[in-house]
């Protein structure tokens, strides 16, 4: 028996522990004499009552019987869950359900880039985060809020959160919301699982941007609904092309403000016609308002949300990409006859965001600090997607389509020749750079194959890096 004694872990424990095992695994049979307690000791180089009190462990549970006068045994018959005979392998683990297969399935596809690196995209610049003025409003919002709210309540956020999320969205993107009817979640991902739960049923028909976000792929499958790919071209979804054939859909999915992962942005007529035919089918627009907090260029277009009836639009945002991901708040803004069931939904899931960090959000947004860092954030940002794409038209020429941010992270690069988009992504992430293959975000046959390539939280060197690299790399994968 080997014992760690750095410290972490108790030498009592390790004893009792390596016992335990030896039995689960079979190494110690039933029946089985142990050392005494005094040879132990002298063995481990221990002290007799650490061993003394292992023992006393290994008692008390059953797995060892001590009679007067005797050394201890390994108890008579005993068999511990999880003991393997010498001829048994490998015991299966339990299987999923249905609900558990499609709920778990990986849609986002080989290649997709899991793993942390280099001109990730979606990304944030976590060098230009305001470290001391976040945490001195987290030390505040720890120091003051010792209030009800840190009991089981406020499932849907803190009220100060949203009522400065109200004033900020109505200010900013036009939105028109009451306070209630904003609902802090985890995750944009958590969002839409709780919409689709809500509000559609299996087999429900859904319209999904072609290409579009995986994430809502993902939440609407695990739904069990039925997804439609809704076609994108210059100016972003186009739901005049769509038909009955494509079913009658309950929701309709669409980045109005920065198309994921291409990038362009719907403009109002396009808008208007969207909403009309959402109108006509009884069905409810999702609003990701994707990076809406970077524009680099020209006049913001409003939200969908504020052009819409009442309960037409769902608008959706994160502050994963403005702030940091770690942060884990992200909002949906509900028509009022939806708060009630998306509240209690939230409480029977345990869907609910951290109330401190609420609230230290809510005080960075009252001083000031988020807006600040917006406005930094936004030249550092447009210099970095302006150097990505200069370095990749500098290197690649025309092999590659690419167009110059007007806002965004990243940027979506299309390939002239028929290129492994899957494979290249894999070469590119064993090198450190953590980009996507753009025909994972394609549901049909038809897909255009390229990159997804984050740049907001990328140095000039790690561009120059990557670009090279790539260079480098795309030969190898042409067919």
């Amino acid at each position: 028996m080997n014992l760690d004694r750095s410290g972490q872990v108790p030498l009592t424990e390790q004893i009792y522990r390596g016992f335990r095992d030896a039995v689960r695994t079979g190494l110690l049979p039933s029946g089985t004499r142990l050392p005494s307690t005094r040879r132990l000791a002298a063995i481990l180089k221990v002290a007799r009552n650490t061993v003394s009190t292992a023992y006393e462990l290994l008692q008390a549970e059953g797995i060892t019987t001590v009679r007067a006068g005797a050394a201890p045994r390994i108890t008579e018959g005993l068999r511990l869950e999880g003991a393997a005979d010498a001829c048994s392998g490998p015991v299966p683990g339990p299987a999923l359900s249905a609900r558990g297969e499609i709920m778990a399935a990986n849609l986002r596809g080989r290649g997709w880039a899991f793993r942390h690196g280099a001109l990730q995209p979606g990304a944030p610049a976590l060098d230009c985060f305001p470290y001391e003025e976040w945490a001195r409003c987290l030390r505040r919002a720890a120091r003051l809020e010792r209030t009800a709210d840190l009991q089981y309540r406020n499932y849907a956020g803190v009220p100060v959160l949203k009522q400065r999320l109200a004033s900020h969205l109505a200010a900013e993107r036009g939105v028109r919301a009451r306070p209630d009817q904003i609902l802090v979640t985890g995750s944009m991902q958590a969002s839409l699982f709780l919409i689709s739960q809500v509000l559609t049923d299996p087999g429900d028909d859904v319209w999904l941007e072609e290409p579009g976000y995986l994430g809502a792929r993902t939440a609407f499958h695990g739904a069990g609904l039925r997804i439609h790919p809704l076609p994108t071209d210059g100016e972003g979804a186009d739901a005049t092309r769509m038909s009955t054939r494509d079913g009658s859909p309950r929701l309709i999915y669409v980045t109005p403000s920065h198309h994921y992962p291409l990038g362009m942005r719907m403009p109002l007529a396009r808008r208007m016609a969207l909403l009309d035919t959402a109108r006509s089918a009884g069905a409810i627009v999702l609003e990701d308002d994707y990076d809406s907090e970077f524009l680099f260029s020209g006049r913001p277009v409003a939200a969908l949300h504020g052009l819409a009836e009442e309960g037409r639009v769902i608008y959706l945002g994160t502050f994963s990409k403005s702030l940091m991901p770690g942060l884990r708040i992200a909002y949906c803004v509900v028509p009022v006859t939806l708060v009630e069931p998306f509240t209690q939904l939230m409480r029977n899931v345990g869907c609910a965001a951290n109330v401190q960090a609420q609230v230290a959000l809510a005080q960075f947004m009252d001083c000031g600090a988020y807006q600040k860092h917006l406005k930094q954030i936004r030249h550092i940002y447009r210099e970095r997607g302006e150097m990505l794409v200069e370095a990749l038209r500098r290197r690649l020429g025309n092999r590659i389509r690419v167009e110059l941010p007007t806002g965004n992270v990243q940027v979506a690069l299309s390939f002239r020749e028929r290129i492994d988009d899957v494979g290249l992504a894999l070469a590119m992430q064993n090198f450190g750079f953590a980009v996507s293959p753009l025909s994972n975000c394609y549901s049909g046959e038809d897909r255009t194959s390229g990159l997804i390539i984050g740049f907001a939280g990328a140095t000039a060197e790690q561009i120059s890096q990557g670009v090279d690299i790539l260079g480098d790399l795309l030969g190898q994968y042409a067919f």
